[in-house]
């Protein structure tokens, strides 16, 4: 099926199975873990509302919804919410601290790809002890296919949440910090403005948040290989 994004990736040379695999684990759990944080935060701060909707749930389902879902499956990607209520929490800053418990998760989950993958490399393959467990070139090329996009993907959730534009998480933390910029989007004009913004942003972030993500994944695993010596003879990460 020509066009649809899984048998794309899925006979691509340059991906494969183990790539749409990896992506499917990754997007349903970064995504259910960012709502979560969000929810878990937001119950600190005073705001029941999670509970009482039922969202504290490790359910994909019900943090992504049914359209979501489709979504994924029909072009690969997804998105989620969390109900909160910035009125009950403690705090002047509530919503801000809420909102920025999403891109933190994204980035401690991050941090432990890359802590699972220096592991792995290190000790599974032999990399520190010079004799691995004899996986094969195979299943060693697909373990750092699965932890190499839990890094990336994790960086790019990360930041495309952290640009301050309704309704992103960065959208909020800035209108808890600027007045006037709250005032326009709970205006009239708010909601249009926003989608307005929103759709300007799928359309082009693209061509930098995706790329940056992935730059920033190439740089923190040659940087924490090589600080390590887990670097192959040639240089590169894949070279096992």
């Amino acid at each position: 099926m020509s066009g649809w994004w899984v048998a794309d990736f899925w006979n691509s040379p340059n991906m494969g199975p183990a790539f749409v695999i990896a992506w499917a684990f990754w997007v349903i759990l970064s995504i259910t873990l960012h709502e979560l944080s969000h929810g878990w935060v937001a119950i600190r701060m005073g705001d029941r509302t999670p509970i009482e909707t039922g969202h504290m749930s490790f359910n994909p389902l019900t943090h992504m919804g049914g359209a979501s879902l489709l979504a994924f499956a029909l072009i690969g990607i997804a998105w989620g919410a969390m109900p909160v209520n910035p009125s009950r929490m403690r705090g002047k800053y509530g919503d801000a601290i809420v909102s920025l418990a999403g891109p933190a998760m994204n980035a401690l989950l991050a941090l432990l790809s890359l802590t699972l993958f220096i592991l792995w490399m290190g000790l599974v393959e032999g990399r520190w002890t010079g004799t691995g467990i004899g996986l094969g070139d195979s299943a060693s090329a697909n373990m750092q296919t699965f932890f190499t996009l839990g890094i990336m993907l994790n960086i790019l959730l990360c930041v495309f949440n952290l640009i301050p534009i309704m309704p992103l998480d960065g959208g909020h933390i800035l209108a808890s910090f600027s007045p006037a910029y709250r005032r326009l989007f709970q205006s009239q004009v708010g909601p249009a403005i926003a989608l307005g913004a929103l759709l300007l942003l799928v359309m082009f972030a693209g061509r930098v948040v995706f790329p940056m993500a992935v730059d920033v994944t190439d740089w923190l695993i040659h940087v924490s290989f090589g600080a390590l010596g887990l670097l192959a003879e040639s240089g590169g990460v894949s070279g096992a």
